[in-house]
């Protein structure tokens, strides 16, 4: 991410697969899983955002037989990556360090429950958004973070909105990301 400046984190990039998408007429397109409407209510992709979800625990699974600890892994994402990030990090087995989920949504909140999160009760959600988002309305944002707050620890979730902010980043939404990593993950002396 550009300005965070932070030596001792290892920033992995993944890029979603490209692949047809319903929203978007059919036409191919990097995507995470398929989106078949904006809409509070739209029909969710559940075997795509699952297996989405799948190859992002692999990830972290790797990562762990590198030798970074499970505890010292952060998942983010903007967009549908964002949402992404949170699903996953509610559903893997590995205790997480926490979430930077960027004008997104909570995915297949409607299946999701206290009982299906074991690991990461008590994980840090920074969830941000921006106010003048036409294409993932704030309420979504407003939304997921209700919806998270009754699955884990609420004094462990962040919500931030910025005034005038379209489906986009601004200077101050990545100096909240910087001080969320440095917290959560400090230099190790």
């Amino acid at each position: 991410m550009a300005g965070i400046r932070t030596p001792h984190v290892k920033y992995i990039c993944p890029h979603a697969p490209v692949m047809p998408v319903t929203l978007n007429m059919n036409m191919a397109m990097p995507s995470w899983f398929d989106i078949i409407g904006l809409g509070p209510d739209a029909e969710e992709d559940e075997s795509g955002i699952k297996k989405a979800a799948e190859s992002i625990k692999a990830l972290i699974d790797q990562e762990v037989k590198n030798g970074i600890p499970a505890h010292r892994i952060i998942l983010g994402g903007f967009s549908q990556g964002g949402a992404l990030s949170l699903y996953t990090a509610l559903t893997t087995h590995q205790k997480l360090a926490g979430v930077v989920a960027l004008s997104c949504w909570l995915p297949l909140r409607k299946s999701l429950s206290q009982s299906v999160i074991s690991t990461n009760k008590d994980i840090s959600v920074l969830q941000c958004h921006g106010e003048a988002d036409p294409l993932v309305p704030l309420i979504f944002g407003r939304l997921s973070v209700e919806k998270l707050k009754t699955m884990l620890n609420p004094s462990n979730i962040t919500f931030k909105s910025y005034a005038s902010m379209p489906h986009s980043s601004c200077p101050e939404e990545m100096m909240d990301i910087k001080e969320f990593i440095e917290k959560q993950l400090p230099p190790l002396n």
